[in-house]
């Protein structure tokens, strides 16, 4: 929103809104983003999009019903401040993520047991799609 008085030229793909379009709204929008994403050929479901974290992680058991496991190249890594303890990796993965029709080879780190969303993505991640997380 802007709340400056001065006019400005709006370009064809820009997003503006105008103080009417606040009206009615109450609530604060401190919802996690939680989207849908191709990941090979598989759509995964409970993708958690966290700007705050800086890996891209997957669930080991996300793998197995996608019987992707041969494909984790074996490196341990400490993720520290996850899931309020730091937790050991069981590996490393590269797939191909396709979101809206924009591709990437992605980089994930492979975690066991229960972290409540089959993906998490990252800061990174953000940075290289070219969007804005809002919810």
């Amino acid at each position: 929103m802007t709340h400056s008085k001065r006019l400005r030229e709006v370009a064809e793909d820009d997003i503006t809104f105008k103080e009417e379009d606040a009206d009615g709204l109450l609530l604060l929008h401190n919802y996690a983003l939680v989207i849908s994403l191709n990941v090979l050929d598989f759509k995964i479901k409970r993708v958690l999009v966290q700007p705050g974290s800086s890996a891209n992680i997957i669930q080991w058991r996300v793998l197995e019903q996608t019987k992707l496991t041969g494909s984790i190249i074996l490196a341990t890594k400490l993720l520290a401040k996850f899931n309020l303890a730091s937790v050991t990796t069981r590996g490393e993965i590269v797939l191909p993520t396709n979101a809206e029709g924009v591709m990437k080879t992605t980089l994930f780190e492979v975690v066991d047991g229960y972290i409540g969303y089959n993906i998490i993505f990252c800061r990174p991640w953000l940075h290289e799609m070219k969007v804005v997380p809002s919810t």
